[in-house]
């Protein structure tokens, strides 16, 4: 982080030490409270041999806050690093609004309203988000997703404001009002300026706020023991020390630079998440929806295979099968090219010495009539047999079968009449799938895949990509059921989409995440949006939560167990010179010398472990895939275990040092 960063980090720091703002965190508004407090006392004890004391327990306490507003502050100027490029590429675009009679002017950017049309021409950055209304053209969409490859953008294609257009030209309508365009989203989540709490959020605030009033009873009581044993009373200094020590400071100092770090690592993976609430959520989905095409298969059919009838070899519908698709730019037929040139061991492809038969729904097939007078075509197994050979017939429908059987699509290959065989097409399963959802089975997270695909063709493709279940034969009104379905069980549900069709569905799960490439509709009922619009986002998506709830759950733990163990090594320090409270020596454990050496040792300790932790809040805790109670076992021994040893070595090492300059 630059000087510049560093700066706002400290001005925000200082400013963050007002009451008015620190009442909403009740834990560090009760040290303030104390610190005003301590340091009255310390102003009347000018002059008296406890003032040097005073003083440094009031600094200490001061520097306690501080460190905790820091970490909210620098969680915060992280994001804004992060959206000041974008920021400078809002206000500094200027756009060609386009008047009725088809000229232009130049406008801010800032200042285009919803439904006026802009022109956007080569190498121009598109001034806000909108829908091309005419032409073509390639936009680089890097300032965005982080992707280098431009993306062809046409008619009815949505655009985002801050891309660059690369080639031709494009007219846009703006389809969002100033200060509500995709950027201004994405910089109010990276700066978390807007960010609120999220109800796992206040309920965990609600909670240090009662351990908070327990621990003040717990000191008040202390009060009128101490009194009751005459010359070893305690004074109000210590006792606000020894407060502050017990209440959950470390956790209550961390929690909003967890949740804002939580936003920003979402992103950092281009997600841009409507609140903080949606980000917490996605942590403790229990099923995912998933589409099939283009989620969970790569979205188009591969050829894999070719199978001849019996008499022909698979080089002769290899071969065949190349003449006929070399026109053919479709993925299926660019697909079946590269499986014939790996078949037949060419590299360079042959001539198309003929006139190409494109594809026509009517024949369902497609080919090439060769200039040597060969006919070659290629299309649906039914029409191939309609043209064949009567005695090809049944061999070609058995492969058909056999295809289709396994969950593929059959295309069969003829020439001049004669069938040769069949095209295996199918659906590729993404790589590297099946361990994530293992991962996810972990987890205790159900993933369920739905399609509009047939039975036999969901479950082969349910079955090589790993996942728990599948729903075949589903029309698109049908997903939103779906999730209702789960929801009834008491299940949070993420599901992804792009489509119109699929907005009601999005603005029903808990986590919807809707694609930068899809429509406006779909962007709007998401309550996430893909910059890179790559359905399987969810997944990373899901991990970012997962981290940020592992992260609050182990600072927490952290935290509690650190107020334990400083009790146990503080109070019968304090304590252990009373003669009637003598028992308490043998728990001394540490040998601290004196109750006010032991007091600093411990504020000191205090404050120092709240930086230390400041970069496991920003980074999150490593998250490992594994059940719930593994988890929950990893996060007591990793840090509960630490949190109770950590206190006792700090303060008793503090404790010596003290003790070189005789202030133990």
């Amino acid at each position: 982080m630059g000087g510049q960063y560093f700066g706002e980090v400290l001005k925000d720091t200082f400013a963050k030490l007002n009451p008015v703002q620190m009442i909403r965190n009740p834990v560090m508004f009760v040290v303030e409270i104390g610190t005003l407090v301590t340091l009255i006392f310390t102003i009347g004890s000018v002059g008296k041999p406890i003032f040097g004391y005073e003083l440094l327990v009031t600094i200490i306490l001061f520097f306690t806050i501080l460190f905790a507003t820091f970490a909210e502050s620098y969680a915060e100027a992280r994001g804004r690093a992060q959206a000041d490029f974008l920021r400078r590429t809002r206000s500094s675009t200027r756009a060609k609004k386009l008047k009725d009679d088809g000229s232009w002017d130049w406008v801010p950017a800032e200042r285009l309203e919803k439904g006026s049309r802009v022109l956007v021409e080569e190498n121009d950055v598109i001034p806000s988000d909108g829908e091309v209304l005419e032409g073509v053209g390639s936009v680089d969409e890097s300032a965005i997703t982080g992707e280098s490859a431009p993306v062809i953008k046409a008619k009815g294609d949505s655009v985002t404001g801050g891309t660059r257009l690369l080639s031709d030209h494009l007219v846009v309508e703006i389809t969002t009002s100033p200060g509500e365009t995709f950027l201004d989203r994405m910089i109010a989540l990276v700066e978390g300026a807007s960010r609120q709490k999220t109800p796992n959020e206040i309920a965990l605030s609600a909670l240090l706020g009662v351990l908070t009033l327990i621990f003040v009873l717990v000191v008040v009581t202390l009060v009128p023991q101490a009194s009751y044993f005459g010359k070893h009373a305690t004074d109000i200094t210590t006792m606000v020390a020894l407060l502050v020590c017990l209440i959950p400071t470390t956790i209550g100092a961390l929690l909003s630079a967890i949740g804002i770090a939580g936003m920003n690592r979402v992103a950092q993976v281009d997600v841009v998440a409507k609140s903080g609430r949606a980000v917490e959520a996605a942590g403790d989905i229990d099923t995912i929806i998933l589409d099939k095409t283009g989620t969970i298969t790569i979205g188009n059919r591969m050829a894999t295979e070719f199978m001849p009838i019996q008499g022909v070899s698979v080089e002769e519908v290899a071969e065949a099968s190349l003449l006929a698709s070399l026109a053919d730019t479709t993925p299926e037929g660019r697909s079946v090219v590269e499986l014939a040139q790996d078949v037949l061991k060419v590299e360079q492809l042959p001539e198309a010495d003929g006139e190409p038969v494109p594809f026509s729904a009517h024949t369902r097939m497609s080919g090439v009539d060769l200039n040597d007078g060969r006919q070659i075509r290629k299309g649906a197994v039914s029409a191939i047999v309609e043209i064949t050979a009567p005695e090809t017939k049944e061999e070609l429908n058995k492969l058909a079968e056999a295809v289709a059987g396994e969950g593929g699509t059959p295309l069969a290959v003829e020439v001049d009449g004669k069938a040769l065989g069949v095209i295996r097409l199918k659906d590729i399963v993404k790589t590297g799938l099946k361990e994530r959802f293992d991962d996810f089975r972990k987890m205790g997270i159900r993933t369920v895949m739905a399609t509009g695909d047939n039975h036999i063709t969901a479950a082969v493709i349910a079955q090589e990509a790993g996942v728990d279940d599948f729903i075949a034969e589903l029309k698109p009104e049908d997903k939103i059921e779906v999730i209702k379905k789960e929801q009834a069980q008491g299940k949070l549900v993420a599901m992804t989409g792009d489509g119109t069709n699929d907005a009601p569905a999005l603005a029903q799960a808990d986590v919807g995440l809707a694609m930068n490439s899809g429509t406006m509709a779909a962007k709007e009922a998401g309550n996430m949006i893909d910059l890179e619009s790559n359905p399987t986002k969810l997944l990373d998506v899901v991990m970012v939560g997962k981290q940020l709830l592992i992260t609050r759950g182990a600072l927490t733990t952290f935290s509690i167990a650190n107020d334990v163990a400083k009790y146990f090594a503080i109070i019968p320090a304090m304590f252990a010179a009373v003669p009637e409270l003598s028992v308490l020596s043998k728990l001394n454990i540490m040998g601290l010398k004196t109750p006010h050496g032991a007091i600093l040792s411990a504020l000191i300790f205090n404050a120092l472990i709240i930086p230390a932790l400041i970069p496991f809040a920003i980074r999150g805790v490593k998250y490992r895939a594994e059940s719930a109670d593994k988890m929950l076992a990893r996060n007591i021994f990793n840090w509960g275990v630490l949190g109770v040893i950590i206190p006792f070595v700090g303060i008793w090492a503090i404790d010596h040092v003290l003790g070189l300059f005789g202030l133990a």
